[in-house]
């Protein structure tokens, strides 16, 4: 956070409490909200806070947290102040439904695409969810973690067979392939056994 000091980073952290839970680590604002509040706060951001600048949204996989969900993240950015803000939201595994931050901040539509693409969050009133990164026909969500790497079923992790165990054994033990990967012990045979 070049340029910005401590006092002031108390003060855009003072601010952010009308919005979420906020933090500073590392010299940056983080603010923490709710997703029924997230278009609010990006609105706040850029209003009250000068964050004009939009950098980047992503998703991070929280499914196997207390409690579950996708955790939405954007990074802003306020030229004029050279401080800088991550607002993030846990968008709940069982409702992974996001307002689009289209209407607050444009460059947040192919960000939006990937993360839906690559995470399976909707973004409701986003003009065009359409891939953008996948091929046509292209199954599952590739950034989560329970997906599954076809590169992992054709060659085992180097250390995730135990000594005294052959590769067989390990892919036998656990069993899930990916979308369109044939069974590499051959057909009748029990991949849970």
């Amino acid at each position: 956070m070049t340029g910005v000091d401590a006092e002031e980073i108390a003060l855009l952290a003072g601010a952010a409490l009308a919005m979420g839970e906020p933090e500073i680590g590392h010299g940056l604002l983080t603010v923490t909200v709710a997703p029924t509040a997230w278009c609010h706060a990006l609105e706040w951001a850029r209003d009250e806070l000068d964050c004009s600048f939009f950098d980047f949204l992503c998703g991070v996989d929280e499914l196997d947290a207390d409690p579950p969900g996708i955790q939405v993240v954007a990074h802003l950015h306020c030229p004029a102040g050279r401080h800088h803000l991550l607002l993030r939201t846990l968008v709940p595994a069982d409702h992974l439904r996001l307002p689009t931050a289209t209407g607050v901040y444009r460059g947040a539509n192919w960000h939006e695409r990937e993360t839906h693409e690559m995470f399976g969050v909707d973004f409701t009133g986003h003009p065009n969810l359409d891939p953008l990164l996948l091929p046509d026909g292209f199954e599952g969500l590739p950034l989560r973690k329970d997906f599954v790497l076809a590169s992992r079923v054709a060659k085992q992790w180097p250390g995730s067979v135990n000594p005294g165990h052959s590769a067989g054994d390990a892919a036998r033990r656990h069993g899930k392939r990916p979308p369109g990967v044939p069974d590499l012990a051959g057909p009748g045979t029990d991949p849970g056994a």
